[in-house]
């Protein structure tokens, strides 16, 4: 006798799958090496162009600019500047100490990692003394893709490389304030200051005001910010993506139970009545990754080609085997 899983079994936490050792080694593999393209697009084209993003990358270029030849015999590799390596590090530190007593330590240790990992990378990859990518407006746009999309790489992996996400997440805590308009707020403060900051010489060339100059990399530092916004949204989007099937089928404990067992995933069967038939019907609900969608439909094919399928895309699904409601 086949056994019908129990209503409301949308995700069976004994069927969900486990959280072992090589998971969570590849998860902070992928933080380490997702960091990296992140501070290779700083060194090879933010830093170059002088660009300010939002962000605690953007406090620490602008630092970086500020202290040009102030200390030559203490960084004499960075032109006498406090690298961005080491303000990286100092800050994240400072933030990660208070955070320690307010959100825990179950969020730092990973992003202790990243901001080691983060720092390291900034420290072994040298600085170029021409951007990677010359025209500033594509250095901008490609630059703020590449490091949006190994953020979100870092995120999917449950990271996180520091700085501004960790002020919002303290100030969270005690304010009633998203985190979304949190780090916005941060990142306007940032960019706009990067005006404040001198020019350059080497950028100065003929017939281009000071302002002019000053006006522009401030709008690159938005438009990178904008573009990387965009990738680490898409990319999480696609990632965190659900679905949920109903499948109307006389063969609903069969596909049930192979859905429970193939798939992994928690089944709910509803009692349903056909108004044009005034028959009862048996409803299978099933709330899924997009990623498995196509796997479920082709085991209800199998066991019943004549099935009546629904599949539909969910904004957000929270409990066993799927996101979980942060506070």
């Amino acid at each position: 006798m086949v056994k019908i899983p129990r209503i409301g079994d949308f995700a069976n936490p004994h069927n969900a799958p486990k959280d072992n050792h090589l998971r969570t080694i590849f998860e902070y593999l992928g933080i380490i090496f997702g960091i990296f393209p992140m501070a290779l697009m700083v060194n090879w084209v933010f830093l170059p162009h002088a660009f300010v993003g939002g962000g605690l990358t953007g406090i620490c270029s602008i630092i970086y600019y500020a202290t040009q030849g102030a200390f030559p015999a203490l960084f004499p590799e960075y032109g006498g500047a406090v690298p961005v390596w080491l303000t990286t590090l100092v800050f994240n530190l400072i933030l990660l100490i208070i955070a320690v007593k307010t959100v825990g330590w179950r969020f730092c240790i990973r992003t202790i990692v990243g901001v080691l990992a983060i720092s390291f990378w900034y420290r072994v990859i040298p600085i170029l003394p021409e951007p990677m990518i010359e025209d500033p407006w594509l250095g901008a746009i490609i630059g703020g893709v590449v490091f949006g999309l190994s953020l979100g790489i870092v995120m999917a992996c449950n990271g996180s490389s520091g700085g501004t996400d960790i002020l919002a997440m303290i100030v969270n805590y005690y304010r009633d304030i998203s985190l979304g308009k949190m780090m916005l707020l941060c990142d306007i403060v940032i960019i706009l200051s990067a005006f404040l900051l001198p020019i350059p010489p080497g950028m100065v060339t003929e017939g281009q005001s000071i302002v002019y100059l000053k006006i522009k990399r401030v709008l690159c530092g938005v438009c990178m910010t904008v573009s990387y916004t965009a990738a680490v949204d898409a990319i999480m989007s696609r990632l965190h993506q659900s679905v949920q099937v109903l499948i109307y089928s006389r063969h609903y404990a069969e596909i049930a139970t192979a859905i429970n067992q193939k798939v992994n995933r928690g089944v709910t069967v509803l009692d349903g009545t056909g108004w044009y038939s005034q028959e009862p019907v048996k409803v299978v609900t099933v709330l899924a990754h997009k990623a498995e969608s196509q796997m479920i439909l082709h085991l209800v094919h199998q066991i019943d080609p004549n099935a009546f399928i629904s599949l539909a895309k969910v904004n957000g699904v929270f409990g066993a085997g799927f996101d979980k409601i942060k506070r």
